[in-house]
């Protein structure tokens, strides 16, 4: 009687589980930010991929869409960038990810340059805190 050798199989699943948890973390992309610490409710964004807006620790913006998203943008290229991406695709959400030592006027005036790009709200992302343990 003729049986299924299903050891190829179980072998071939095995590099490819490798494969994937080798290359998922590798598919993160983003800008290095040290974000701000907050206790927050997360953003409900499954429906549609969200625009992020860095600001690093020298002030300057960087979107997630374009040629780069690693590269420095100015003020109206941002505005630009935004206007395109949410006339296209209204209701994506946008967010922004300032880095916690960042002027706090910096930020702000992001959210006005977001504005005027047309973004009805914008979230800010943030690092959960650390929680502490109490020794009882």
């Amino acid at each position: 009687m003729s049986d299924i050798n299903i050891v190829p199989y179980i072998d071939v699943m095995l590099v490819l589980l490798v494969i994937f948890m080798i290359t998922a973390p590798l598919l993160t992309q983003g800008v290095k930010v040290d974000l701000p610490k907050a206790s927050a409710e997360p953003v409900d964004t499954s429906s549609k991929e969200p625009l992020i807006v860095s600001v690093t620790a020298a002030g300057q913006y960087m979107v997630n869409v374009g040629d780069d998203p690693k590269k420095p943008v100015d003020d109206d290229t941002l505005v630009n960038r935004v206007a395109a991406v949410l006339r296209s695709n209204p209701g994506t959400p946008v967010l922004i990810k300032g880095d916690q030592s960042v002027n706090y006027g910096t930020v702000v005036y992001a959210m006005t340059l977001l504005q005027q790009a047309g973004a009805p709200s914008v979230g800010l992302v943030t690092d959960q805190p650390e929680r502490k343990v109490s020794k009882r």
